[in-house]
């Protein structure tokens, strides 16, 4: 087994992740699951923000792909350590993103080393994708 390379001295990345996303995929899971598929992956203030968008799909999706890629960046994947509701997206004055961690978020962005989140977002009609990049 290939063991998780060492990040070199000196650098200031300590993790990246990026996921993509087809937007079906997440229109049909809030069509099947509604209220119940959006309150366990997303928070209030994302879900508010997506509704207020004409087509909310893309945008659910931006924000699913975002919490893959968090979870990637962390190396723990979806689970007991990271959860859904770990990270939101929130957004900036002129519209740029920025990932807002909760608690145990945190706890874990400091286990990593890590004290700053750098994220790019975009979506066409079919995919989302997200680019997470844990700095020091």
């Amino acid at each position: 087994m290939t063991s998780i390379p060492k990040i070199p001295s000196g650098s200031n990345v300590l993790g990246v992740g990026i996921d993509t996303i087809e937007v079906s995929r997440i229109k049909d899971s809030i069509e099947s699951h509604g209220k119940h598929f959006l309150n366990k992956i997303f928070t209030s203030n994302e879900q508010v923000y997506c509704e207020d968008k004409s087509e909310s799909a893309p945008f659910y999706a931006t924000r699913f792909a975002a919490k893959e890629a968090m979870a990637k960046a962390f190396r723990t994947g979806i689970g007991k350590d990271f959860g859904w509701l770990d990270s939101e997206i929130i957004h900036g004055e002129a519209g740029e993103p920025f990932v807002k961690l909760s608690k145990s978020g945190l706890e874990l962005l400091e286990k990593v080393g890590a004290s700053k989140v750098l994220v790019s977002l975009t979506h066409l009609s079919t995919v989302a994708s997200a680019v997470i990049i844990l700095v020091s």
